[in-house]
């Protein structure tokens, strides 16, 4: 019997997706692990006896030294796109086959609208507001209250013409948005391509901007891009809102910058060391937070999953072929 583990299946969703009926007719043993393993002791005794491991994007991470306390592991799944919480060279040295998916823009591009909307029109304090006895209210002090505004006529920008990128632009044109697109030649084509302006100077892009979206991949020339003297650069009204990752920022800048008054507002999804790395952003009204939600949803872990699974059984067939031929 084949065993399949996957791990950090928070809400524990796995077991009930329709995805999983790929693995039916298969002799194997699915486990599904829902709470996070932060030790790496304890997570190689869980996984002794894992032949197949399947990771929800990058909350755990693989390192050469796992991998080696686990003889027994044959195969690694990535959900969505490759990233780099698995060592592959070491996975490479045990012939260990690593396996991906495909990313899905549609997730983040919406969650991105979801933080946009709900910051700059002040949902979340009304709210618990509300839940206190305080009708149109997002403060306890009446001194401190400030109005949320609407996004329609004012100006976007897009650090990042990707699939995602493209999507929130798209969404900004249709709310009547002025939208900019700052990044790379090729976010340079592809905007001019789709009617928007790309403005080349980094500075003078910010300056312009009341939203300010980031949609950069992870790489060592994107790694830290995005330092204090950037964040100056907006404006002490303007919104920053990153569903993309943490570390195109330089670590403690922007909690040091809407401390400052610019921006004077952020909306974040991702953070360094999840999940602990969002302790530091609670306590700052400016700051709305959540747990990386960005492709946390039905869909997208259906697709996910399907493509995941789909391996899975890929490579439990082919092991009961070399079986057969021995």
């Amino acid at each position: 019997m084949t065993k399949v583990t996957v791990l950090d299946d928070y809400q524990g969703v796995v077991a009930h997706l329709d995805a999983v009926r790929i693995l039916d007719g298969l002799n194997v043993d699915l486990e599904v692990i829902t709470e996070h393993v932060r030790e790496e002791g304890r997570l190689a005794e869980i996984l002794a006896q894992t032949d197949c491991l399947v990771l929800i994007r990058e909350r755990t991470r693989i390192s050469s030294s796992l991998i080696e306390a686990l003889p027994r592991l044959r195969l690694i799944v990535q959900t969505g796109r490759l990233s780099n919480c698995i060592d592959l060279e070491a996975c490479s040295r045990r012939g260990i086959p690593v396996k991906d998916g495909s990313g899905n823009p549609i997730a983040p591009a919406e969650l991105t609208w979801a933080l946009i909307l709900a910051a700059s029109r002040r949902l979340v304090p009304y709210t618990q507001q509300l839940k206190q006895g305080n009708w149109q209210r997002s403060v306890v002090e009446i001194a401190d209250e400030s109005l949320g505004r609407v996004v329609s006529g004012r100006t976007l920008g897009i650090w990042g013409y990707g699939k995602i990128g493209k999507r929130v632009a798209s969404i900004g044109r249709a709310f009547g948005m002025t939208v900019l697109v700052h990044g790379r030649d090729q976010s340079k084509q592809a905007a001019a391509s789709d009617g928007f302006e790309f403005v080349t100077d980094r500075s003078g892009f910010l300056k312009r901007l009341d939203v300010l979206t980031l949609h950069l991949r992870m790489c060592p020339e994107t790694r830290h891009l995005i330092g204090e003297d950037d964040l100056a650069c907006l404006r002490p009204d303007a919104l920053l809102v990153n569903t993309s990752r943490a570390e195109l920022l330089v670590p403690g800048a922007l909690l040091s910058a809407v401390c400052k008054g610019r921006p004077g507002a952020a909306a974040l999804d991702v953070f360094t060391d999840e999940p602990d790395g969002v302790r530091e952003y609670l306590g700052v009204p400016q700051i709305l937070c959540t747990p990386h939600l960005g492709f946390v949803e039905r869909d997208t872990y259906e697709s996910y999953f399907r493509e995941a699974f789909t391996h899975v059984r890929a490579f439990v067939h082919e092991g009961n072929r070399e079986q057969v031929a021995t």
